[in-house]
């Protein structure tokens, strides 16, 4: 802490192979979205082949993604789970494919057995929307010493997630529980660099919630870890836009530069190439004197 008590910001991100320095860069990581899933809310269906999917990774980092995170199941409101074996199928095949890519890979899961066995094969993050609170996730992740990991935020669950969310205070509620699992994982040897929070956009919160959420971002960063915001295309910008989910992509930009702003370091986008350029002239800005 500082000697006002504040939380410092974070310096480094430890992931897997990969060490980023945000007193180095000047702008967010762009994460870019793989999703190998039939049903996800934007993209379902497109990458389902791996041959598809290692075509959509090359054209990512064609366009100057920083990292690719994975994702071998829906977790959009509503969605069903699907078994271990059918995650697996999906995605060890992309992961083992991808992993001299030289872009850091992460794996969107909540199930242990399928962070164990994709740490295994290449992949150097974690990204669990459970914040590793699955059985048997935090063992998943000590088996690997420098795996970076993102915590997210739900209230309830996928299925039940946004039938009426409520809270007191989300700001304050969201990084209560994000600091609780972060000190959790530290007490368990996890180093603190290694750690990522993200408040979950969308994962049982309100439009208003969402909202609130966004204009108050930097709140997020005071905790003193990376901050991710995933927003790209969600349903909070077509309630507002009353767009369908592939017409999302300039105020999903637009979310994502406000995010930036707020103190945002890493983004998770679906459209890497537009996101890339609007940070790239964001970061122009930003530096003159």
């Amino acid at each position: 802490m500082d000697k006002q008590g504040m939380q410092l910001m974070p310096t480094t991100w430890r992931c897997g192979r990969f060490l980023f320095n945000f007193h180095q860069r000047k702008r967010p990581l762009v994460m870019g979205i793989l999703n190998t899933t039939p049903d996800s809310f934007s993209d379902g269906g497109k990458f389902r082949t791996a041959k598809d999917a290692l075509a959509q990774a090359e054209l990512m980092i064609t366009n100057g993604v920083d990292l690719i995170d994975i994702g071998g199941e829906s977790t959009r409101p509503g969605a069903e789970p699907v078994s271990l074996q059918e995650e697996l199928d999906r995605v060890l095949p992309v992961i083992e494919g991808l992993k001299d890519c030289g872009v850091p890979l992460s794996i969107d899961t909540y199930k242990a057995e399928t962070m164990r066995q994709a740490l295994r094969t290449g992949v150097d993050c974690v990204n669990d929307i459970w914040a590793l609170r699955q059985e048997g996730a935090i063992d998943a992740v000590l088996e690997h010493a420098n795996c970076g990991m993102v915590l997210m935020h739900m209230q309830r669950d996928p299925l039940t997630m946004q039938f009426n969310p409520e809270y007191q205070d989300v700001i304050a509620e969201v990084k209560q529980f994000l600091q609780e699992r972060a000190e959790l994982l530290q007490a368990n040897g996890v180093e603190r660099n290694r750690i990522a929070i993200d408040p979950g956009f969308g994962f049982g919160k309100s439009l208003e919630h969402n909202l609130h959420m966004l204009s108050q971002f930097q709140a997020f960063s005071t905790l003193g870890y990376p901050v991710l915001a995933g927003i790209s295309r969600k349903s909070m910008i077509g309630k507002i836009t009353g767009k369908d989910a592939n017409d999302r992509v300039a105020p999903s930009i637009a979310a994502a530069i406000t995010a930036a702003d707020r103190g945002a370091n890493i983004i998770r986008v679906h459209d890497v190439a537009e996101t890339v350029d609007a940070l790239k002239l964001w970061e122009a800005i930003n530096t003159q004197t």
